[in-house]
């Protein structure tokens, strides 16, 4: 039965999403590495993976960080600049580069949008009227960025990674007062995150304490096995880090996925709903001929003539089917033929008297 409630809404690009249905975000970040033919590359294979949308990030880093914090010192194999405020600066695209990816999306079919982390970002991102926004796990107890974002009226997903469950309420009541196109996605805020910190079972909680939400998972597991049993528990929204090569220099490839893991995991989710198929327990065509050869059928043992009475001595069970199965021996123990029946010929109720 569904985990998902009917009144469990949540729209995007003028689709509602149902409990039949995925949508699944493939979260670029930086992964182009400032680059943006690399960045439409990554657009390109996410949308051939099965992908509804592909994510950026966007600061502004000179506003976001302490002037001390800006300047510290950032030397490191993942570094891009010798500070850390130079190194996200080297990843940043500006508004052209924006505008250049979301024609680019528009030319693919695929959703683009953005996770904003600070007020002027948010105001960037408006400007180049984004279709839904995504706030972070850092920002969870950002009730001040999550109300800039919500005044948008556009749709939100809220990563919940890093706080507690009155954290998670607090968001989601601040978010609601202004936009209720909102869907909660469970998250823990590591990276990657180790298999016994996924705790996969808060969805099922979600799913209770918030009935009015589509409920999803932001994935950082170094793997593909938690998108499906996300899914199984009720999830609907998935979002998973996505890069061309994991060894790329840079601290989210390594537990990212390539193209071929991408791949992997949608056709996994877009799978679940046709396993799990009917509540029915019914014979099937499709079981039908390899049964045949290995089912077992009652058969004699003899040629028997009419008017022959049938003990157990004149049966034996054999393959292949499409006889009387076994459980059906005992009906012709003292019955009267009614023709004759050769050596191992099938036997009918008809048979008999």
């Amino acid at each position: 039965m569904s985990t998902n409630k009917k009144n469990r809404l949540f729209k995007i690009n003028n689709k509602f999403l149902s409990d039949d249905e995925f949508y699944f975000i493939a979260e670029i970040g930086h992964n182009h590495q400032g680059d943006l033919d690399k960045a439409k590359t990554l657009f390109k294979l996410a949308k051939q993976s099965g992908a509804n949308a592909v994510k950026l990030q966007k600061r502004d880093n000179a506003s976001l960080y302490t002037k001390a914090f800006f300047n510290e010192k950032y030397d490191n194999r993942n570094s891009y600049g010798p500070t850390y405020g130079l190194h996200r600066e080297a990843l940043e695209f500006g508004k052209e580069e924006y505008k250049e990816l979301k024609k680019y999306s528009k030319e693919l079919g695929i959703d683009f949008f953005a996770t904003p982390f600070d007020i002027n970002s948010v105001k960037f991102l408006s400007e180049l009227d984004m279709p839904a926004y995504k706030l972070a796990s850092a920002d969870l107890k950002n009730t001040i960025l999550q109300s800039e974002v919500a005044k948008l009226k556009k749709p939100v997903f809220l990563s919940t990674g890093g706080g507690n469950m009155d954290d998670v309420k607090r968001a989601r009541d601040n978010i609601v007062k202004y936009n209720e196109n909102l869907s909660i996605l469970h998250c823990t805020a590591s990276y990657p995150v180790e298999i016994k910190d996924m705790n996969l079972n808060v969805i099922k909680t979600y799913l209770k304490e918030f009935p009015n939400n589509v409920i999803g998972l932001s994935d950082h597991e170094n793997g593909i096995d938690a998108a499906s049993v996300a899914y199984m528990l009720g999830a609907r929204v998935f979002e998973k880090h996505f890069t061309l090569n994991r060894s790329f220099k840079g601290t989210d490839h390594a537990f990212s996925l390539e193209p071929l893991g991408l791949e992997k995991v949608i056709r996994n989710l877009k799978r679940i709903p046709k396993i799990l198929g009917s509540y029915e327990k019914k014979i099937l065509k499709s079981e039908n001929k390899p049964l045949f050869k290995m089912q077992k059928s009652i058969v004699t043992n003899k040629k028997l003539k009419v008017g022959h009475i049938l003990s157990k001595n004149d049966l034996e069970i054999k393959s292949p089917g499409g006889g009387l199965p076994p459980y059906k021996i005992d009906f012709f123990i003292g019955k009267k033929l009614k023709k004759n029946i050769g050596l191992e010929e099938f036997v009918f109720e008809e048979d008999v008297d």
